[in-house]
């Protein structure tokens, strides 16, 4: 006759159970993120603000996925393919920054297309 036996071999686990409270904290956390963003668009700090905005945005997407997402609690492999991508996206955004100093005057969007629409007419020179 067969024996059933009941080794669980971690099967059965819930995986990581986050307290209630640490979620409440990430919210006001989000919520206090939330706040402090719509005040600094509210300050003139010229090609600062992106970084400032980019920024408050990281931290706030690190908070996400670090709880809600329970990246706080994968292994060290997952955690690395987790990051890859957000290293290429900011070498991607520092690649876009480290070119506009070297732009001369650059023209505001969609403002190359409306000087070739329109024909510019000669001028006319006075005869004094």
């Amino acid at each position: 006759m067969a024996h059933s036996h009941s080794h669980s071999h971690g099967h059965d686990e819930l995986g990581h159970v986050v307290p209630e409270s640490t979620f409440l904290k990430i919210l006001v956390a989000l919520l206090v993120l939330t706040v402090v963003t719509v005040l600094a668009a509210q300050v003139d700090l010229g090609k600062w603000n992106i970084v400032g905005a980019l920024f408050i945005a990281t931290v706030k997407a690190t908070l996400v996925i670090a709880v809600f997402m329970h990246g706080k609690y994968e292994n060290k492999i997952i955690i690395t393919y987790m990051i890859i991508p957000f290293i290429l996206l900011a070498v991607m955004i520092l690649g876009v920054f480290t070119d506009d100093p070297f732009r001369a005057h650059p023209l505001p969007f969609g403002a190359e297309a409306s000087q070739e629409a329109a024909p510019v007419a000669p001028k006319a020179h006075a005869h004094h």
